[in-house]
């Protein structure tokens, strides 16, 4: 039992030191590189150096290390294990009768580790740490924000809006309102422009021709100018590149629940929520599949272990990206989308653990 427990801590030790030790060296080299890549926007914005590190740099090494945790975990199961496997620390183990189901334990407690803090860090910790890193770059860096046209809308039970576009001063162009009880029109506005006033916090609309329909008479009215209140704010008719990652996942059930009732398609939201969880399992899939590739010696040596290490993390990269896409612009629905490649590779790791058992 004292030589399992010792394997435990050996293993243990070696999983997260090769893991944390990678992610360190690689973001060194990152930071370093977005630096010089963004330092004339520093210079030509005057940006104090306290707010490029605390707000920007401290808020950016997070986001970068659990975007790739998977990743660096693949390399550093293949790097750590590849070295005892040449070494014969693997033989000696096994020999010593370790099963290479017990084997796996250690592995699987540290993909565990892991796994947690990616899950926590992605679903609380980071979203609120992206709404500064992602004002921080447009405010002195690049500006995402980009304003909808084209605007069809439900803004609470039974009240349509329609809007050619909605542009950077708060003003829609060409706007229309019309409310139903049941599939009965009952009053529309059509209007040249609508304004928000933010002293005032309502909206207003110019130039506007307004129809009510009461027991089958027309009604219409025209006029300059009505101040009124609706069920909507400017805000929702900005669109925020990478919004989604500034929400904790609560934010975001709430936000799909809201686009929902508004007629908005929200699968960005939806695809997004389902990463959370995918990427953090992923971590399991992929010590499988680097433990057991490495576990053996062939020929090539450790050379050969990165090599087809880095070529199954990047097929699994690419395999996520195609399947998003088809959530995206077809109609494969975003669980599936999101949670078919660790199904796809959750197989092979499967394959790949019986072989090295052998």
């Amino acid at each position: 039992m004292k030589l399992i427990k010792t394997i435990d801590i050996y293993i243990t030790k070696k999983f997260l030191g090769t893991f944390f030790y990678a992610i360190i060296l690689i973001i060194m080299i990152v930071v370093v590189f977005d630096a010089a890549e963004n330092l004339d926007e520093y210079l030509a914005h005057e940006v104090p150096v306290n707010k490029v590190i605390f707000d920007y740099y401290l808020n950016f090494i997070p986001y970068f290390t659990n975007l790739f945790s998977g990743l660096f975990t693949f390399i550093a199961v293949i790097y750590f294990t590849s070295k005892m496997a040449y070494n014969t620390e693997i033989i000696a183990i096994l020999s010593s009768g370790v099963s290479y189901r017990r084997l796996m334990m250690p592995y699987i407690f540290s993909a565990l580790v892991i796994a947690a803090l990616s899950f926590v860090l992605g679903n609380y910790i980071i979203p609120p740490a992206n709404k500064t890193r992602i004002n921080f770059r447009n405010t002195y860096i690049k500006n995402y924000v980009t304003n909808e046209s084209q605007i069809h809308r439900q803004i609470e039970p039974g009240v349509y809006i329609y809007m050619r576009r909605f542009t950077g001063n708060n003003v829609g162009e060409k706007f229309i309102l019309e409310k139903f009880e049941g599939s009965e029109l009952v009053e529309k506005i059509n209007a040249e422009n609508i304004r928000w006033d933010e002293e005032k916090k309502e909206w207003i609309l110019n130039q506007y021709t307004k129809r009510t329909i009461i027991d089958g008479v027309e009604e219409v009215t025209r006029g300059y100018r009505i101040d009124t209140t609706l069920n909507m704010q400017p805000e929702e008719y900005r669109t925020i590149r990478n919004e989604t990652e500034t929400m904790t996942t609560s934010d975001i059930n709430r936000h799909i629940v809201s686009m929902r009732t508004r007629g908005v398609n929200p699968i960005e939201f939806e695809i997004e929520k389902h990463k959370r969880g995918s990427g953090p399992f992923s971590v399991f899939i992929l010590t499988l599949i680097g433990a057991g590739l490495a576990s053996r010696k062939v020929k090539g040596g450790l050379g050969f272990h990165l090599g087809l290490g880095i070529l199954f993390s990047f097929s699994y990269i690419f395999f996520s990206q195609i399947s998003t896409i088809f959530a995206v612009n077809g109609n494969m629905h975003p669980f599936i989308a999101v949670w078919i490649p660790n199904f796809f590779y959750g197989v092979i790791a499967f394959i790949i653990y019986k072989w090295a058992a052998r």
